[in-house]
């Protein structure tokens, strides 16, 4: 998956960005409270990302 649109998912979904890190960045979601690094590459892994939504949404 691309990292835009594991982003425009996200966002769409409530989270926030929290910090840039130097290889990640931190999302988190509001009403949970929940974070999850996300990497900065351009390509995601599918298990990856699909694991990133589970926790965040």
């Amino acid at each position: 998956m691309k990292r835009k649109d594991l982003i425009r998912r996200l966002t769409n979904a409530g989270c926030i960005l929290v910090r840039h890190g130097s290889k990640h960045d931190l999302y988190k979601n509001s009403a949970t409270g929940k974070k999850q690094p996300v990497a900065r590459h351009n390509e995601i892994d599918d298990h990856l990302a699909k694991h990133i939504l589970k926790e965040l949404t």
